[in-house]
């Protein structure tokens, strides 16, 4: 599976609406084949946040947002080396 990001640029952002909408976007991917949410993460002073998931392709992760009902500004391939830099 490839990486991708996901940006979020969400004025007025707050806390309770940023993980109500992560979980909703985590169990959309879950009744998905070939997708998994790995991190959320919420910036309130740049009100962004930004989500990774490990998917096939980006087309399945735009597609559990849109099942989701959950704006995005854009999804991105990825490097994650939350295991580790790779020698």
């Amino acid at each position: 599976m490839d990486t991708f990001l996901v940006e979020h640029y969400w004025p007025g952002v707050t806390e309770e609406s940023f993980r109500r909408a992560a979980t909703l976007v985590r169990d959309s991917a879950e009744a998905l084949e070939g997708i998994r949410l790995l991190h959320s993460t919420l910036v309130p002073g740049d009100e962004s946040a930004f989500c990774v998931f490990a998917a096939t392709s980006s087309g399945l992760v735009a597609e559990a947002y849109r099942r989701a009902g959950v704006p995005f500004e854009r999804i991105l391939d990825a490097l994650d080396l939350s295991g580790g830099v790779p020698q």
